[in-house]
């Protein structure tokens, strides 16, 4: 049986029933664009450490994940879905060597446009200045974010996250292969989540 004559539906059938042939083809299949979405974010990104073969390994257990829980009932092509797998993958290993680079919890967290003064941190630091003013903690900032994150949605998320690990907009505009404006609109929503979940967090203390 030639499985290269089966399209991207049938394979995946076939690599769930643990057929090696059909998984070695769709890895074929997509091994161009995880190296092209792996070139396009290093560029964005050069000087944190990481080589092009650390994003392409991570984008192939991005593509692994598609191809085992790619759900053909819901309203999405294999492509897009298999895609947004391996573009996550690849942005959480940047996020982490961002990271740990420079150590976030130590430093102040920006949530800046590049003409704009308003921070993350000033939301965050207890300033009497401020009306949503919260004494805080490292561990206390941590559960805080996790906290907004769950109001967020997955692109604001990414973009909150990359913007955490000190990205700059333009930056994260090509690791997202996504216009300036688009991320600028994403950060505005966000920071309006912000203050709400601040905002609720005072009210309950």
């Amino acid at each position: 049986m030639d499985y290269r004559d089966f399209n991207d539906y049938e394979l995946i059938s076939y690599a769930n029933e643990s057929n090696e042939e059909a998984n070695n083809i769709l890895i074929k299949k997509y091994e161009p664009l995880i190296h092209s979405i792996a070139n396009r974010m290093l560029k964005s990104c050069p000087y944190i450490g990481l080589e092009e073969s650390d994003l392409v390994q991570e984008g192939m257990i991005g593509l692994n994940h598609a191809i085992n829980y790619f759900n053909e009932q819901k309203d999405i092509i294999f492509y897009t879905y298999a895609k947004t797998c391996i573009e996550r993958r690849m942005i959480s290993t940047i996020i982490a060597a961002k990271r740990l680079k420079h150590r976030i919890l130590n430093e102040s967290i920006s949530l800046n446009a590049d003409n704009d003064d308003t921070s993350f941190d000033k939301l965050l630091k207890d300033e009497y200045s401020n009306p949503e003013r919260i004494v805080m903690d490292s561990e206390e900032t941590e559960k805080i974010i996790e906290s907004i994150k769950e109001t967020l949605t997955d692109f604001e998320l990414q973009v909150f996250e990359l913007m955490l690990s000190f990205f700059k907009y333009g930056e994260i505009a090509e690791i997202l292969d996504k216009d300036k404006k688009q991320i600028d609109n994403a950060m505005q929503r966000i920071k309006v989540k912000v203050r709400e979940k601040l905002s609720e967090i005072k009210a309950n203390q």
